[in-house]
Parts: structure tokens; C-alpha cells; sequence
């Protein structure tokens, strides 16, 4: 059975957006396992996962972005969970 071109149109765009929201998602996931693992560097004795779930609440890439380049820069564990709060 042969699919209207309408349909095909529709089903492409589907997987279109499934593949963009997956690329995104990856995205988001590796901005997190950096910013941490840059911490767990820097301050082993932190504890650094206790920050996933916080981390994982920011919605904009953007901001995950930048926490990456504070939790380089940082000079403390304390001053990086200060910088987390709104």
C-alpha cells in the first residue's frame, strides 16, 4: 500500500523532531557529566554528585554551558554551589 505524500511529509517531520530532541537531550547529558567531572577534578574531597539532580533541572543549554566554565574556574567548591542558587 502506497502512503499519501501528505502522510510521508508528516512521518518525516516526526522523526525530524525525534532526532533533534535526541541530539539535544545527549547534548544537555554531556554538558552535565563535563561540568561534573570537571569538579570531581578539581575538588575530590566535594561532593559532586550530591550537584546532579540540580544540574539536571536546568532546562537551558546555555546555562549549563557557562557552569562548565565556572566550575573551571571556581576557586572553591562552595563559591560553584553559591553561583547554582537563583
Amino acid at each position: 500500500m502506497q502512503e499519501s505524500p501528505f502522510y510521508e511529509l508528516v512521518m518525516q517531520r516526526g522523526i525530524e523532531r525525534g532526532i533533534e530532541q535526541g541530539i539535544e537531550r545527549g547534548v544537555r547529558e554531556n554538558a552535565i557529566e563535563n561540568t561534573l567531572a570537571v569538579l570531581t577534578a578539581r575538588f575530590p574531597h566535594a561532593n559532586v554528585n550530591a550537584l546532579k539532580p540540580t544540574l539536571e533541572a536546568i532546562a537551558h543549554l546555555n546555562r549549563l554551558k557557562e557552569l562548565n566554565l565556572t566550575a573551571s574556574l571556581a576557586p572553591s567548591f562552595q563559591v560553584f554551589q553559591h553561583g547554582l542558587e537563583p
